[in-house]
């Protein structure tokens, strides 16, 4: 009879031969995480310096008198710039000017898209040419935009005093952006041309992921068109339109190149934004410190939005488009 022969237990882990060393020797030497920190310094160091540099640097002058025209007054003064917008009338209504124009471009930009977005999600000829074309204002840079609208509406030689006078709408060529509630509603129009695009492009995203068996199971129980909307297309698109409405607020409270082309923030300060105001303190007042505290203000305002906006998002999940 022939012994039977001895099962190798898979998991047991033999001994090296005598002599030789272990095969799998420990690692030794930095790991991964190490590595890839290593590898990627001297990129972070190049992109630190590009951008963290100018950061800080503004924020330095910042906390100085520094106006170019007054040299032998220049030092530190803390937050003296920032204390001197409290009271300063000109900041106060460059604040409310700017926020009037953001809640006005934020909401008519959103109903547009809104509405925009519902009319591509739907089957028709030649959807997709118009998808591609919905997106040429987008793709457009902000200065040539600004001297197109600016064309556009010109006093003497305008396209649409042309159209209007040519249609017998009015007799005579129109001042647009002479008087102040015309400039203010041309430079809220110009803004939403340019930012429906993207913030289509986005509600439409979130159209395409809802499943089409909710609405079977909203027409099985009847739901009229309007019901469909509020029950299941909105729910859907909560966290779309939080994105769209975050966006938006941060573009037009920063707004500056359609502003500057087409009014000056004229006429008088009707249309003098913050971004606006911030400028032509750096560069036309030459007082880089109380521009450079303009310049942290916007900052701070939007970082305050995108802390909000983060917040709520927390609150009612994960964010899925």
């Amino acid at each position: 009879m022939t012994a039977p022969t001895a099962q190798r237990d898979p998991t047991r882990r033999e001994p090296p031969p005598p002599g030789r060393a272990d095969a799998d020797p420990p690692r030794r030497g930095l790991g991964d995480t190490a590595r890839a920190w290593l590898l990627n310094a001297p990129a972070l160091a190049v992109i630190a310096l590009i951008i963290g540099f100018p950061i800080g640097y503004s924020f330095w002058l910042s906390l100085q008198r520094n106006n170019l025209k007054q040299p032998a007054k220049r030092g530190f003064i803390g937050a003296d710039n920032y204390l001197s917008l409290i009271t300063d009338q000109t900041f106060l209504n460059s604040l409310g000017i700017t926020s009037l124009f953001t809640v006005v471009v934020v909401v008519i930009t959103t109903v547009l898209s809104l509405i925009l977005a519902l009319v591509l999600n739907e089957t028709f000829l030649g959807r997709g040419v118009l998808r591609s074309l919905i997106l040429l204002p987008w793709a457009i840079p902000g200065v040539v935009g600004g001297l197109m609208w600016r064309w556009i509406f010109d006093a003497k030689v305008g396209a649409l005093n042309g159209l209007l006078v040519g249609l017998g709408v009015i007799d005579e060529y129109q001042p647009f952006l002479a008087t102040s509630t015309s400039a203010f509603l041309v430079i809220v129009a110009a803004e939403v041309w340019g930012m429906l695009p993207f913030a289509s492009m986005i509600l439409l995203a979130g159209l395409t992921a809802i499943p089409s068996e909710m609405y079977d199971a909203a027409r099985v129980d009847r739901a009229g068109a309007l019901q469909r909307f509020w029950q299941v297309t909105l729910p859907w698109l909560l966290h779309p339109l939080l994105m769209v409405l975050i966006l938006q607020t941060m573009g037009a409270f920063r707004a500056f190149d359609i502003v500057y082309l087409l009014t000056g923030g004229g006429p008088g300060e009707s249309t003098n934004v913050i971004s606006l105001q911030a400028i032509r303190t750096s560069l036309s007042y030459t007082d880089l410190g109380l521009g450079s505290a303009y310049a942290y203000v916007i900052m701070g305002i939007t970082l305050v939005i995108s802390i909000v906006y983060v917040v709520v998002l927390h609150k009612r999940g994960s964010f899925e488009v």
